[in-house]
């Protein structure tokens, strides 16, 4: 079972963590308390939610720039609405979220598959787009804690067996997203796009469209983690997780999903996540600069990525040597 559940490359990164947690707990015990453990992780659930996304498109050699902003737009329409309608359930909020999200994801989908844009222009376009949409609509101002009713403030917050929904969300994306990329048709088809996209095509697969629901996919999850952002942190405004998306790309890469396309997990992209989750809370409460964090998060992306090229170099090499053999 574990096995199936880890590979090799998540191995190591699992216990990365847990050598992590062991020095930050000589310097801060109280850091590796459970109840602390499931803060981080809280804090880390929208994260994970925008890298299993990141993670779906990356596989099929895409990938997906715009989903900070894609969070940042409908965090401000959701708080819009509640703001001129308070007395909106909260269910009909996620579902506009979800709605909306699905919807920009759709658009770069559409974008990347019909007109055959390369997906870093797409979404660098749809980012800057969304991003303005953001001002318009707003004016530039803030929505701020004491406009927002307080079942939409409260939603992310309750509590369910010792952990609050926002995480429960997390957990659950994990999951559902595991069964779909394991079990499913599609989530098939997208390792196969991302593996060869050639040999795809002969198989009856049809990259654009695959590549056009890995988008989809990605753009709801954004839209999910837009609501559930604004209203933990109960403000909404223009440059709201500025410069997120990067942090997500990192998480995914730490996490051993290829750039290149075709490889990479959820598991992985939940220990990226992870990964990074921990060291943005516990090395400012051991006092460390906040440059050093954002080099040690450097410097594992860059060793990810070497240990990426290294494994498609060996296997290159094999086959090499099976072709001599064969001659």
């Amino acid at each position: 079972m574990l096995k199936r559940l880890f590979t090799a490359r998540e191995a190591i990164l699992f216990a990365a963590i847990l050598v992590l947690l062991g020095l930050i707990a000589t310097r801060f015990p109280a850091f590796v308390r459970p109840a602390n453990l499931a803060s981080v992780f809280n804090d880390t659930s929208p994260l994970i939610l925008l890298a299993i996304g990141q993670m779906v498109v990356i596989l099929t050699k895409c990938i997906d720039l715009s989903v900070a902003a894609n969070l940042a737009l409908t965090g401000m329409v959701v708080a819009m609405i509640n703001v001129a309608a308070p007395g909106v359930p909260v269910a009909v909020i996620l579902a506009v979220a979800l709605g909306l999200g699905t919807l920009m994801g759709m658009i770069n989908g559409l974008l990347v598959w019909k007109l055959t844009v390369p997906p870093i222009v797409v979404t660098l376009g749809t980012m800057t787009i969304y991003r303005g949409i953001i001002f318009l609509i707003s004016d530039g101002k803030w929505v701020n804690s004491h406009e927002m009713s307080p079942a939409f403030k409260s939603f992310p917050r309750a509590e369910f067996l010792g952990l609050p929904v926002l995480s429960w969300i997390a957990v659950a994306a994990v999951i559902l997203f595991y069964l779909v990329m394991t079990r499913t048709t599609l989530g098939r088809a997208f390792y196969a796009v991302g593996g060869n996209p050639h040999a795809a095509i002969y198989t009856g697969i049809d990259v654009g469209r695959t590549q056009f629901w890995a988008y989809t996919l990605s753009g709801a999850l954004a839209g999910l983690t837009g609501y559930l952002w604004v209203s933990r942190y109960a403000v909404a405004y223009v440059d709201i997780a500025g410069g997120f998306e990067l942090t997500v790309v990192a998480a995914c890469v730490i996490g051993g999903v290829s750039i290149a396309g075709g490889i990479g997990s959820v598991i992985g992209a939940l220990l990226g996540a992870l990964f990074l989750g921990i060291i943005n809370n516990a090395l400012p409460v051991i006092n460390v600069s906040p440059f050093w964090q954002m080099a040690i998060s450097g410097a594992a992306i860059i060793v990810a990525i070497a240990a990426n090229a290294q494994a498609s170099r060996t296997k290159g090499r094999v086959i090499l040597k099976r072709a001599e053999h064969a001659q």
